[in-house]
């Protein structure tokens, strides 16, 4: 492991802003972001999959009046967005570290106002659907957490990834699709959006790559 890695996992060790396991706030932040990590009442609005977090500190910018948490496994990604918060002095975000299979132990039911999935791992192989995070494994997990009428948003670059998701969506009764686009930056939703890009999908978008973006809720 490297220096600069080592040095990040002790300053996420130390941040306030990042929960994760040996922090004694990690066993007991189920059903208690807004009490003890934020403070307030305010939705909670969460990124899985963040990478960096630029979409999370990005989204915590223009929406004060809204908690975000961005969640990701790795510790080196997580730090860069943690240290820019904190840097800017941004407190309504947070950032999770954990694996997405198990985001049910750590939000509780009707916690979640608003979910984004954002250019998750394709995982193109018929053997790795599970592995989705818009499958309908993580779906399931993902239903408990959300508000009555809460939001979904996916974003991804991958054709094969989207049209599995849209046409997954369509045929469940208990999803209501509420629009989708096949090139995002020449819809009616880009405005809302602020201009904010991951990473990865300014990497995808200046190779011409068009994104693709729906959202839907339960019912």
């Amino acid at each position: 492991m490297s220096r600069n890695k080592l040095v990040h996992f002790k300053e996420n060790e130390a941040n306030p802003n990042v929960v994760q396991a040996g922090k004694p706030l990690f066993e007991t932040i189920k059903g208690n972001w807004n009490d003890t990590q934020f403070q307030n009442d305010h939705p909670l609005v969460v990124e899985l999959a963040c990478g960096r977090g630029e979409f999370t500190v990005g989204l915590a910018r223009n929406f004060l009046q809204q908690n975000f948490i961005g969640v990701d496994i790795k510790g080196s990604r997580i730090w860069m967005g943690s240290s820019t918060a904190t840097a800017e002095g941004i407190t309504n975000v947070a950032f999770l570290r954990t694996q997405i299979e198990l985001i049910d132990k750590s939000f509780a039911a009707d916690e979640v106002s608003e979910l984004w999935i954002t250019f998750p791992d394709p995982y193109p192989r018929d053997g790795d659907e599970k592995r989705r995070l818009t499958s309908p494994r993580f779906l399931e997990m993902y239903k408990p957490m959300l508000k009555k009428d809460g939001i979904i948003h996916f974003k991804t670059d991958n054709t094969g990834l989207f049209d599995y998701t849209l046409e997954l969506f369509q045929n469940r009764a208990d999803i209501e699709l509420l629009g989708f686009t096949h090139d995002f930056y020449q819809s009616e939703w880009k405005d809302d959006h602020f201009g904010i890009q991951t990473r990865y999908e300014k990497i995808f978008s200046d190779k011409g790559e068009k994104i693709k973006y729906l959202k839907c809720r339960f019912v």
